[in-house]
């Protein structure tokens, strides 16, 4: 009879470590999916993440603007309009100006100017850029369509493509609150929607003597 009983013993131990065993896989094989679960979504969100970077890397390589010159108006010695002559870069896509920002900086007071509304092509006005009578307000910049052989620009919607030249037009008295005087330092940024932004940086001549001033 003792040893029916080890026997029976013996079995129970038997089945007992063989449903911990059972649940031990079990919980193995949860935790193994739990673990591709999270590997599966990281890789998602990480391929996701590199192909949007992708994009916006392209986006900054490929495109941009390119500041051609800036000339001044000189009136009584000192620059109260200024005109920044602008392209798009070779390759790169069509340029909303009607979404870019202009920031200007006399080293003292810093200004942000966006598009209002103002228009005008040189051809109405013979040629003479400062000869255009709106140069924008104190926060607005107006533009001086220069070529546009494809009719892209118009004051509602000025679309900047390849081959298109313009000026940004500023009406320095009323963002500065005065004309630039000689020997000031100006800088700042012409910065698209997209793209790469375009730097302005010069310092006015110690003389002002003629009446449009090449600054850049």
């Amino acid at each position: 009879m003792g040893k029916n009983i080890c026997r029976v013993l013996r079995q129970k131990d038997v089945g007992a470590m063989g449903v911990g065993a059972m649940i031990i896989f079990i919980a193995m094989v949860v935790v193994a999916g739990i673990a591709a679960a999270v590997i599966i979504q990281t890789s998602s969100k990480l391929e996701t993440q590199a192909l949007k970077t992708g994009r916006e890397t392209l986006a900054v390589v490929a495109s941009g603007i390119k500041i051609l010159g800036i000339d001044g108006h000189n009136t009584s010695g000192a620059i109260d309009q200024m005109a920044i002559y602008l392209s798009v870069l070779s390759g790169a896509p069509d340029f909303d100006i009607g979404q870019a920002v202009i920031e200007l900086s006399n080293s003292e007071y810093k200004y942000l100017l966006r598009y209002g509304g103002a228009l005008t092509n040189t051809s109405s006005v013979g040629g003479d850029i400062f000869g255009v009578s709106d140069f924008g307000t104190d926060d607005t910049f107006a533009v001086i369509v220069l070529q546009d052989a494809d009719g892209s620009l118009s004051d509602a919607n000025p679309v900047l493509n390849y081959g298109d030249h313009v000026a940004l037009a500023i009406d320095v008295d009323l963002v500065f609150g005065a004309s630039i005087p000689p020997r000031t330092d100006v800088f700042g940024l012409v910065i698209p929607e997209e793209g790469a932004y375009s730097t302005i940086g010069f310092t006015t001549p110690a003389s002002i003597t003629t009446e449009v001033v090449e600054l850049q």
